[in-house]
């Protein structure tokens, strides 16, 4: 028997990178998956690589998508038993550039893009008494860097969310954890390298490099290990882990 037998997976921004290598390993361990994007095309692409899984698309920034989203699952899939949320990432920019407007779309892009979902799965699973919903969120809302000022501001908020509904919903059987994951193999740590190249005056590549030398590990994680983390506190085994937030970052910033 697999761990997540005929269990219902739901992972949004699960088309791309780490919600990507997410939804693979719960198929892979007899899960119900079902992932979400905003692309229709990114969609098809990740389900072609994904036998068995299903997907629908939806703005999860929007609130009623979002629900609307959920209440699909759960009419045409089953109860939610995971939530992972893994969509969204705000654009970076040097701190010259940023507008109230950009602060406001940094929020949308990765706060509400989470809480849209999160709100109702959670209290869903708490009428059930059971269930487990898990943040990707990042290393920026514990660090401030000058061109993710917006976007570590919004994992920042995050942060607070996971460890404050962890406690909340504790007793009802409801587990919330958060991941901060540091410079990850996905398509968005190579877009934020253009904006850290442009502060710095540099190249793409020569910040790219910079960034990795700057990690004790000596490499970027890859998305198949945040994803590893993210079953194993899905699952029995991390039945006494909830309203905390972890970080994978390869020991780029040993802070407390």
């Amino acid at each position: 028997m697999k761990s997540f037998d005929a269990k219902v997976v739901l992972v949004t921004g699960g088309s791309k990178g780490i919600g990507l290598a997410c939804a693979a390993q719960f198929l892979a361990e007899g899960a119900r998956v079902v992932i979400s994007s905003r692309s229709q095309t990114n969609i098809d692409a990740a389900l072609a690589t994904l036998p068995g899984a299903v997907g629908f698309s939806a703005d999860v920034t929007d609130e009623a998508f979002a629900a609307a989203l959920v209440q699909r699952v759960e009419q045409e899939i089953g109860p939610i038993d995971v939530l992972v949320n893994s969509a969204g990432a705000a654009k970076r920019s040097p701190p010259e550039d940023l507008t109230p407007a950009f602060w406001r779309a940094a929020m949308d892009a990765k706060f509400f893009s989470t809480i849209n979902v999160l709100d109702p799965v959670v209290k869903r699973m708490a009428a059930r008494g059971r269930g487990v919903a898990i943040n990707i969120i990042g290393a920026g809302g514990k660090v401030a860097k000058p061109i993710h000022l917006a976007g570590g501001s919004a994992n920042a908020a995050l942060m607070l969310a996971t460890a404050g509904l962890g406690n909340a919903y504790a007793g009802a059987g409801v587990r919330v954890v958060g991941i901060n994951p540091g410079l990850t193999e996905t398509g968005r740590v190579t877009e934020g390298m253009a904006a850290d190249a442009q502060h710095s005056g540099i190249t793409v590549e020569a910040a790219m490099q910079r960034s990795v030398q700057k990690i004790p590990m000596g490499r970027m994680a890859r998305p198949e290990e945040i994803a590893d983390l993210v079953l194993f506190l899905a699952s029995d085994k991390a039945s006494y882990i909830t309203g905390t937030v972890i970080t994978m970052d390869g020991a780029e910033h040993p802070i407390v």
